[in-house]
């Protein structure tokens, strides 16, 4: 059975915020290895940790003590407009929120990423297109996030993470303000275009249903790894 690639690689992490004169310990000396090609969910209590170490994956924050890699890229070596190029060239992320831009259409804001990379227009018009269509919504390009239901505006940030081919997706509870048929859905859009793109997807949920087909689960309690459970050993 072939060895998994590590994408990410997770070294002595720890991140601490001031709440008031109140230091709060998000993260202590945590260690993690995300295989590539994977559905890794990051679940855990509220509080626990989860969507701080997703931020610090996806270089949105910075470890107080630690180191992360992603792909070949230290994120601790980067300066902060390396650590922007590097989010835009590897990193597309899903929100809970969606936070699509409420001004934009929905192919709009499919292809902004590739317009923040200077990616001609017609570049980015076709492959927004063909995303738009990957995810069951090619009649709904011209449509405001706001003419949208929830689980479209979702899908419309699932395209959006995937236009510019990133290494890794990272989606911080993409089903959270979903109603659980419309989460489902969800979850099997993502699943399927994991495996059409072999892109690696990384959650941070506590979504049971999320939990189910996730090929590997890290467990974090109180800022540290509690458990990591392989779902599978098959890899796909």
């Amino acid at each position: 059975m072939p060895t998994p690639q590590t994408i990410v690689q997770v070294r002595g992490v720890s991140k601490r915020y001031q709440l008031g004169h109140v230091p709060v310990v998000a993260l202590a000396e945590v260690s993690a290895d995300i295989h590539a090609n994977r559905f890794t969910v990051i679940s855990g209590p509220s509080g626990s940790g989860k969507s701080t170490l997703l931020n610090l994956i996806g270089s949105l924050d910075v470890p107080d003590t630690g180191s992360i890699r992603v792909g070949n890229d230290h994120l601790s070596s980067l300066s902060d407009d390396q650590r922007s190029q590097f989010r835009a060239r590897q990193i597309g992320f899903v929100f809970q929120s969606f936070n699509l831009i409420s001004v934009l259409s929905a192919i709009e804001n499919i292809e902004y990423p590739l317009r923040l990379t200077d990616t001609p227009k017609a570049q980015s018009r076709a492959r927004a297109s063909e995303l738009l269509a990957a995810v069951g919504l090619a009649g709904k390009g011209h449509h405001l996030p706001s003419q949208l239901s929830g689980g479209q505006r979702q899908r419309v940030a699932i395209a959006r993470a995937l236009v510019a081919r990133p290494a890794l997706v990272l989606a911080d509870e993409p089903t959270a303000n979903l109603d659980r048929a419309t989460g489902e859905d969800i979850i099997r859009l993502m699943r399927r275009m994991q495996h059409d793109t072999g892109t690696t997807f990384v959650f941070s949920s506590h979504d049971p249903a999320l939990l189910e087909v996730a090929d590997d689960r890290i467990h974090i309690v109180d800022g540290r790894i509690d458990r990591v459970e392989p779902a599978s050993e098959t890899l796909p």
